[in-house]
């Protein structure tokens, strides 16, 4: 069975790279792999600078919450990114769809992997489910995976934090 490439993984993986930029091709590179990707070429500096804009487009989705515009960012995230879907097994590793062209370097396969991905996270588990933390003092991204859909903080340490703050707000007032 071949897992899907553009699910929970991808948006997560790119909010892992918004929240901590790479700052060089290699590290782009190492996390992507850390991340499962298969890296088919050499990763060089204009991947990473095609990371950067895909990254800032990204975070613009993630900002807004309202959901006609975000569906709008989305969709023009989408457009500059994929190309029509097309059956592949390469490498072996089972039949599954990419959207994207084949023998491309990693900067346009992460923004067609980061676009599609985000597209089917939202449409799949609500338009809301993209976001920054609720933590004061802390603005990370993340995913809400959860089961009920109500996630407001990026770790259980921000939720831990927040909820010992308003147990002492309460204390004291």
């Amino acid at each position: 069975m071949q897992l899907n490439p553009y699910g929970e993984h991808t948006v997560n993986l790119a909010a892992d790279l918004a929240n901590r930029r790479p700052a060089s091709a290699e590290e782009l590179a190492e996390r992507c792999r850390a991340a499962g990707l298969i890296l088919e070429r050499p990763v060089g500096g204009r991947d990473l600078a095609q990371t950067s804009v895909t990254l800032d487009a990204w975070e613009k989705i993630v900002d807004t919450s309202a959901e006609e515009e975000r569906a709008a960012l989305v969709n023009e995230l989408l457009a500059r990114a994929t190309s029509h879907p097309r059956m592949t097994n390469h490498g072996g590793d089972g039949w599954h769809l990419h959207y994207r062209d084949d023998d491309q370097s990693l900067g346009p396969v992460l923004a067609a992997l980061i676009a599609v991905g985000t597209a089917l996270h939202l449409v799949g588990r609500g338009m809301h489910r993209l976001r920054r933390c609720d933590a004061t003092g802390c603005a990370l991204i993340f995913a809400d995976t959860s089961r009920t859909g109500r996630q407001r903080y990026c770790s259980p340490r921000c939720a831990n934090r927040s909820a010992v703050r308003r147990h002492r707000a309460r204390a004291s007032g």
